[in-house]
């Protein structure tokens, strides 16, 4: 499980070092993708292999099904890490997150997200006032805290 929230920096080459304690559950090679709300969405192989199975069984018919599973995997790319624990994003994947220099890192369960700073302090603040309200929602899911 991923969790917890990391500062960290991309460099010159688009290099951003994944946090240790998230390299041995993401594995030799992982994948990184689109995500929604303009992050990166990356995903040790196992729970990619999950994901992929569930988008292949969305209707085919369906434009909205078409929609989403061409833009989720025309972006996924597969990496690897460097040596020093760092991972190669693609300009198309940074352009989609807005990254440039300073960025935070998160564990989201069975996923890692990457953030613009920017983006995830504007997302923070904006989330942080509605909490309550979403909190209350999630009951329609039987989910309780």
């Amino acid at each position: 499980m991923f969790m917890g929230e990391y500062q960290h920096s991309i460099d010159e080459k688009g290099r951003i070092i994944i946090p240790a304690k998230f390299r041995e559950a993401l594995g030799e090679s992982f994948v990184i993708t689109r995500g929604l709300d303009q992050c990166l969405f990356v995903y040790p192989r196992s729970e990619w292999t999950i994901l992929e199975q569930k988008l292949k069984a969305l209707p085919l018919m369906k434009s909205d099904a078409r929609a989403f599973t061409r833009f989720f995997f025309s972006g996924a790319t597969e990496c690897d890490l460097d040596k020093q624990g760092r991972a190669n994003i693609p300009g198309n994947l940074m352009e989609h997150a807005k990254l440039e220099k300073d960025c935070v890192v998160i564990g989201v369960s069975n996923r890692v997200e990457i953030w613009s700073k920017q983006m995830w302090e504007n997302y923070a603040n904006e989330s942080e006032q509605s909490f309550n309200e979403i909190a209350e929602k999630l009951v329609d899911f039987n989910f309780d805290l």
